[in-house]
């Protein structure tokens, strides 16, 4: 029987948010790993009220730790959440239900739904934001590139789609969509450099140009009226930042 669940979480100083998160997983979870970066603050005493392994682990770049976590997991079906998450009610339900068929897909699809400075976010960029997060972890781990990492899987899986949101809880101010950009684009441009990639001057004008139009006219940013303005522009910031940082580093 696969109707085992662990949760999988990463933290670095997430006094503010990882109650939230184990809070929402207590009616799925069978065993929850916490690997955290020796967190400062009280992310530790925090997550020992609740029934956790917790791991301390210097962080080794976000899908290195990730994967690390998966690994250190006792149960075969693992669902991955990032500590500014949290699981609605409604997906709470759809993880019920299929832990109680024996799991019996590979991958689980989802819909993440993210929350800007206290408004939720439908449209754009960040909605749906459809992402695997539920696996077997014998047909699956974390790839991509660093800092975007994402689950994936190998040639021939089975795949549900469940109903329900991953509430994000992504940014509380406009400081830290900056801050957080700067960070994101160093790690993002590192990465491609060591992958070969290069950035041709064109792309500093081109792909954000597409990224704005894209995020706030093809996927409807617009009807989040101010706030999906300053996401796709962010986005597009974001492209911008990442390509001149590149050819810095060429």
């Amino acid at each position: 029987m696969n109707n085992l669940l662990s949760v999988v979480i990463i933290t670095y100083n997430e006094e503010k948010n990882i109650e939230r998160c184990l809070k929402s997983v207590q009616s799925v979870a069978d065993e929850i790993i916490i690997v955290d970066s020796f967190s400062t603050d009280a992310t530790e005493k925090i997550c020992m009220q609740y029934k956790v392994k917790f791991i301390q682990q210097s962080f080794l770049g976000y899908i290195e730790q990730k994967n690390f976590a998966l690994e250190n997991t006792s149960n075969m079906y693992v669902l991955c959440l990032d500590a500014d998450e949290a699981l609605s009610i409604e997906l709470q339900k759809s993880i019920v239900l299929q832990k109680q068929n024996n799991f019996m897909y590979d991958a689980y699809f989802m819909n993440r739904c993210t929350n800007f400075c206290g408004r939720w976010i439908k449209h754009g960029y960040w909605y749906p934001d459809t992402k695997i997060r539920l696996i077997n972890k014998q047909k699956g781990k974390w790839g991509g590139t660093n800092p975007h990492d994402k689950i994936e899987m190998c040639e021939k899986y089975s795949s549900h789609f469940l109903k329900g949101d991953i509430l994000h809880y992504s940014y509380y101010s406009l400081d830290e969509v900056i801050t957080q950009n700067n960070k994101f684009t160093t790690i993002q441009a590192e990465a491609m450099f060591k992958s070969g990639k290069r950035a041709p001057l064109y792309k500093l004008f081109i792909n954000p140009f597409i990224a704005f139009v894209n995020g706030y006219i093809l996927k409807l940013g617009f009807l989040d009226g101010v706030d999906g303005f300053f996401i796709a522009s962010s986005v597009a910031y974001q492209t911008m930042t990442k390509y001149a940082k590149l050819r810095k580093l060429q």
